[in-house]
């Protein structure tokens, strides 16, 4: 068992923890606040942004995934890209090359595929989806294929949120250089 016996505190002095000196162990552990801040406990970082104590670490950027529309509701509730993958590599080799991805050819079959199981969408609803459709096939068809781990890799290095914190590394890098830079002059 760990239990914690005193306060998180960052570098600069903040105290990260919310108070729970007047509520109970369920609501400190189940609050749907995630924004509190303590205006009383202002501090400044290493990099020279204005932060607030008592409501955690907020991050720099945010990304909040899209909600599924119903159209993939529909494919992911049906098991459509499992029951796909081996409607396929029923009549298919399961060896795929190195780096495969859902080509035109594969995206037909698929469609024709949720035609012939009664599927109800649109045209329009599977062309709009068609990246969603191509990553969600891909990441099952390479369980088959390749395994749950390589499946898993996959799923991870095409996941949008994964995307948007490669994305973010240059600002990150360049917070930590600008942090470094402000420690260095204070230490002359």
């Amino acid at each position: 068992m760990t239990l914690t016996t005193a306060k998180y505190y960052t570098p600069s002095g903040r105290l990260i923890q919310r108070d729970y000196s007047h509520q109970s162990f369920f609501d400190y552990y189940n609050h749907k606040d995630l924004d509190t801040k303590n205006m009383n406990d202002v501090k400044m970082t290493d990099g020279g942004r204005t932060v607030y104590g008592g409501g955690g670490i907020s991050p720099d950027e945010k990304y909040t995934p899209p909600k599924p529309n119903p159209f993939q509701i529909q494919l992911l509730t049906k098991f459509a890209f499992f029951n796909f993958s081996k409607h396929y590599f029923a009549t298919h080799d399961t060896k795929l090359p190195d780096n495969w991805a859902p080509d035109q050819n594969i995206l037909t079959d698929f469609h024709s595929y949720m035609l012939g199981e009664k599927f109800t969408f649109t045209e329009a609803e599977f062309a709009e989806n068609n990246d969603w459709i191509k990553r969600s096939l891909r990441k099952e068809m390479y369980v088959a294929a390749f395994g749950a781990d390589e499946a898993f890799r996959v799923g991870v290095e095409t996941d949008p949120m994964v995307e948007k914190a490669i994305d973010s590394l240059p600002k990150a890098a360049s917070l930590l250089e600008s942090a470094r830079r402000v420690i260095v002059q204070r230490m002359k």
